[in-house]
């Protein structure tokens, strides 16, 4: 059997950061080839602290990590990309903080490869960054997580008769995780409204590059509509509410 490496140099965002005795900060950090790590940066609450403007939130870090017993210890840190948008506007952010809780929620912290997880997480605190519609850059984020997790809804035929689903209105439902149609609703309880025209956004969101994605312009009732369909599916996965969303919800009332 191979041994693990002690010491090890990674890319790794910051998803959580807590105060951990008097000068220290306990970091929950992404790898693309460790997962999910917990990460003491020790001394980094000390004004003089050299990591101190280096363990930002939702930040893309360079680490040196040294394993420790309980947690990593954080040798070495230098800001890649600070993704300042996320910091200068509270919107911005408030998403940047469901992507990471969401990340956080859907992972272990076993020692395993999540390169395609860190990528897609990457890009979207990057495309919160640039993009105008940032509903649209969370849907697309939340379904393909949810692909990636091994959660994928079934968006293209009925769950329960395997059929193609037509073009018309179905159903979704949470415990079968796919689309019903009208023939097999009948016998099937606790099923969510699925109207076609939302169906075809999260089909397209799902099988399309965000290139071919983020030229769409999507109503606010479809926005709202797509919203409750993943965002119903998610709560049903985890188990709980998410801290951050009712914040994001009061943040758009509120704008």
């Amino acid at each position: 059997m191979a041994r693990t490496e002690r010491a090890f140099r990674t890319d790794a965002i910051i998803l959580k950061r807590r105060d951990f005795n008097e000068a220290d900060r306990l970091l929950t950090v992404f790898t693309p080839k460790h997962g999910k790590i917990d990460v003491i940066a020790k001394g980094a609450r000390k004004p003089t602290s050299t990591k101190a403007g280096h363990v930002e939130l939702f930040t893309r870090v360079d680490m040196l990590i040294h394993r420790g017993r309980d947690f990593g210890i954080l040798s070495q840190a230098e800001m890649v990309e600070p993704f300042l948008a996320l910091r200068d506007d509270l919107q911005r952010g408030a998403y940047a903080s469901y992507a990471a809780e969401l990340v956080d929620r859907f992972t272990g912290s076993e020692d395993e490869d999540q390169r395609h997880l860190y990528n897609l997480l990457d890009s979207t605190l990057q495309r919160l960054c640039e993009e105008d519609d940032l509903r649209l850059v969370i849907r697309y984020f939340e379904i393909h997580l949810l692909g990636l997790a091994g959660f994928q809804p079934e968006l293209n035929e009925c769950v329960i008769g395997r059929e193609p689903v037509m073009p018309e209105d179905q159903y979704f439902s949470y415990v079968e995780g796919g689309v019903i149609c009208v023939r097999h609703a009948v016998r099937t309880g606790q099923l969510i409204d699925l109207p076609m025209v939302t169906l075809k956004l999260l089909r397209h969101m799902q099988r399309s590059p965000f290139s071919k994605v983020r030229s769409l312009k999507v109503a606010s009732n479809l926005h709202e509509d797509a919203e409750r369909i993943l965002l119903g599916y998610i709560t049903f996965l985890l188990e709980r509410r998410l801290e951050s969303v009712d914040f994001i919800r009061r943040l758009r009332q509120e704008t």
